[in-house]
């Protein structure tokens, strides 16, 4: 007779950032390799797992009502990511609660998993592809290429929950996109802190991939990711690249078609008043002739950025020159926050905190401009053929993404066809547009 084997399973909430997002995926991998299951909701799990944000106080609101949800709907919880760092913070909150992890504490969540729903006899190692097991539709992944970060911006607890800088070896980077590549991603999504510093911290050591010895630094990993490029046809995209001097370096890579025309670079400011009260690193004394220096070599290239207003002390004059830099610089994609306090930020202790009434109106001002700046260009995409990845398809046409487009955060392009399918990278006129968003035909 044959014997049926239980499979243990696992629901996960995932909170957060991209990079929280694989973390997520790293753990739903790890237990899919042993044999766990993963529950679709609360009531078919046999545990669940929270993986929470805690950079803002907001995020960790959300990231403690998540954990209390938990609890009342199944009972049994394990938590992890950002927020656990601060273990007393959620056991005080929610003393039921079976185990608390730091972020990317993978071991430690296994062992957590292993005391409260022991693994199966037998791991169903074959059920994982090689991979992984991934959280984003199967046409896209997001490639982090390190933990932590050696910045200490005033408003930001990040090093003090994921800890300083911590490059992945340029090899186990760069196989991890081969085998994306080859499962059939479309397009890879380069995540961390601080992109621009990757290998600092490793003083650039060498490894050998593909009988070649690269450099585990920013330069080199972009040639790697390029060279796969060639071959598979998959996009590359760079998020979270500080303006750094060697940036300069991947200009000609975007160029020709190897890296996306694409750059997410968290600026929040342009006033060197309020950035020095920031702490931010680079020197924003000459970035916009840096971007008009990369637009002249890359013309099709758009930037996507983050914006804080209402920073404490930052005055009626800093905020004309953050708008006067945004019209001087024509930042396509913009995000804008209202500054709110991060509980152990230094920033909280700073003087000159904006009142609420005048974050908003400025917030509101900002984004008048960044509509205006979004807008313009939607309109001279008019007339256009552009290439889009389409993300999905219903019976009302398919949406997708230009090379402009970040999943999730940026604009779509629709298409009224359904007889595309998701991943599909395709050629499309674009016959009009607003704001972020375009809407095209296919080119057959």
């Amino acid at each position: 007779m044959a014997t049926t084997l239980s499979q243990p399973k696992v629901g996960i909430v995932s909170l957060g950032c991209p990079k929280a997002l694989v973390d997520s995926e790293r753990i739903i991998t790890r237990l899919r390799a042993e044999g766990y299951q993963i529950a679709a909701d609360y009531k078919g799990a046999d545990l669940v797992l929270v993986n929470t944000c805690g950079f803002l106080d907001s995020a960790r609101a959300e990231s403690l009502d998540a954990i209390g949800e938990a609890i009342n709907e199944n009972g049994k919880v394990i938590v992890t990511g950002c927020l656990g760092a601060e273990a007393n913070v959620i056991t005080e909150r929610h003393p039921g609660v079976l185990a608390v992890t730091g972020p990317h504490q993978y071991e430690q969540v296994m062992t957590a998993v292993h005391t409260h729903l022991p693994a199966p006899d037998h791991p169903f190692v074959s059920l994982v592809p090689e991979s992984g097991v991934r959280l984003t539709p199967r046409h896209y992944a997001y490639l982090k290429i390190s933990e932590g970060c050696n910045n200490r911006c005033s408003f930001c607890i990040i090093p003090s929950l994921r800890g300083d800088l911590a490059s992945r070896r340029i090899d186990a980077v760069l196989r991890e996109a081969e085998q994306l590549t080859k499962a059939g991603v479309k397009e890879i999504l380069v995540i961390s802190q601080d992109t621009s510093a990757y290998g600092l911290d490793v003083k650039y050591a060498p490894y050998k991939w593909r009988d070649k010895e690269r450099q585990t630094r920013f330069k080199d990993l972009c040639e790697g990711l390029g060279e796969l490029q060639r071959e598979s046809g998959a996009w590359v995209r760079l998020h979270y690249v500080y303006p750094y001097p060697h940036v300069d370096d991947v200009m000609p890579m975007m160029a020709d078609g190897r890296i996306l025309p694409y750059l997410d670079i968290p600026f929040q400011h342009s006033s060197p008043a309020v950035l020095k009260q920031m702490r931010r690193p680079a020197n924003i004394d000459k970035t916009a002739e840096r971007i008009a220096k990369w637009r002249s070599e890359v013309p099709e290239l758009v930037l996507r950025s983050s914006f804080i207003v209402g920073f404490p002390g930052e005055t009626e004059e800093d905020f004309e020159h953050l708008l006067g830099w945004m019209k001087e610089t024509r930042i396509e994609r913009a995000g804008c926050f209202k500054y709110e306090n991060v509980t152990g930020a230094v920033s909280a202790a700073l003087p000159g905190h904006v009142p609420e009434v005048v974050k908003e109106e400025r917030w509101h001002r900002f984004m008048e401009v960044q509509s205006e700046i979004a807008n313009a260009r939607a309109q001279a995409m008019i007339g256009q053929t552009i290439d889009v990845i389409i993300d999905e398809v219903d019976e009302d046409g398919a949406v997708g993404r230009s090379k402009a487009d970040a999943p999730e955060i940026d604009g779509s392009v629709f298409i009224d066809d359904t007889t595309l399918k998701p991943g599909d990278i395709v050629k499309a006129k674009v016959h009009a547009g607003e704001q972020v968003d375009l809407w095209a035909e296919v080119v057959r």
